[in-house]
């Protein structure tokens, strides 16, 4: 049966919600180590960041599908489901960000989804085996970015090890600019998808059809949104993503950034939404790890890995708390 058109509105208006939370605390994955090398200037590095955002957001849609079809079996999708799960990773964001702590609002929006569709239909609407793969990532792309990270940092040493150091420098300082490009375009790709499925999965819901189409309005504002979520910028996260993790030159920020951006492209191409966080954030510690492994301040880092690990639990429990409320007001 079609549900009111109020709820459809109220999906529309939490995506778009999503989407600026989202650029706002993700805003540091893109640009802390641009800003942090001090290659640009914070307005210059958002602006740029913004504009290449809402490029990625605006091209594929391979990651929007499985998010709006892979998650919540469609003949089984409610406006209830979709709202108590993105409200989750909205509280949870929020939260993360004026705590200045980079989250995955991937697997926080996966898990709130989750947590919502076991308090108001149970565990068989949830297609368990695609959640697997979306999970899957939850380990792979942390190891990849490490990995990635320290071997593109060490062949950039090797390469350039009879180089002068001005000269470097200067090399990298405009190849750093192009990598925050990147890695701000994949990043749009990957989780400005996000938004654009929670908006199709309402207007599913909405005509009671199991047909999953993508309006163009829909891939617009949600690219505009979190467009001007990086523009506020969470600058809490891009102090402690930036600034506080290790000390990069602009070689380093290269190699974390090109290493990101790299794995964060593959999986869009392959539909999987994976943590922007996770990758560039352990790309960083890759590389703080090629000068010593005391360059790295493990105590931050053991931080964002503890915020990470508790996104699931907490966005599941308050992906579950808004069902069973959305259940009983209905």
């Amino acid at each position: 049966m079609p549900e009111p058109l109020l709820l459809l509105v109220i999906v529309v208006a939490a995506a778009i919600g999503f989407a600026v939370a989202n650029g706002a605390n993700d805003a540091a994955n893109s640009i802390a180590t641009v800003i942090g090398t001090r290659n640009l200037s914070p307005r210059a590095a958002l602006i740029m960041a913004a504009c290449c955002e809402f490029a990625g957001a605006a091209t594929g849609t391979a990651v929007a599908r499985t998010i709006g079809k892979g998650i919540v079996v469609p003949e089984a999708l409610t406006m209830g489901i979709i709202l108590a799960g993105v409200s989750a990773i909205i509280v949870w964001a929020v939260v993360a960000t004026l705590k200045g702590m980079p989250i995955s609002l991937t697997h926080g929006l996966v898990s709130g989804l989750v947590g919502a569709a076991l308090a108001q239909r149970g565990a068989s609407i949830v297609q368990w085996p695609v959640l697997g793969r979306v999970f899957s990532a939850v380990g792979i792309a942390p190891l990849l970015g490490l990995v990635g990270g320290f071997l593109v940092m060490l062949a950039i040493i090797w390469v350039f090890r009879r180089w002068k150091p001005a000269v470097v420098r200067i090399i990298f300082s405009k190849l750093e600019v192009v990598s925050a490009a990147l890695l701000a375009y994949s990043h749009g790709k990957n989780d400005g998808q996000m938004p654009i499925g929670l908006i199709a999965m309402g207007l599913m819901a909405y005509s009671g059809s199991t047909e999953f189409d993508i309006p163009v309005w829909a891939i617009f504002v949600s690219a505009a949104a979190i467009s001007f979520g990086t523009l506020v910028g969470g600058w809490r996260v891009i102090r402690t993503v930036g600034l506080r993790m290790t000390t990069l030159r602009p070689s380093g920020g290269f190699a974390a950034e090109a290493s990101a951006a790299t794995i964060i492209e593959v999986a869009s191409h392959l539909g999987i939404p994976v943590s922007t966080t996770h990758c560039m954030s352990s790309a960083i510690m890759g590389v703080g790890a090629t000068q010593r492994l005391s360059a790295v301040r493990w105590g931050i880092a053991r931080s964002i890995v503890l915020t990470w690990v508790l996104t699931f639990p907490s966005c599941a429990l308050l992906g579950w708390g808004f069902g069973m409320l959305l259940r009983s007001v209905g």
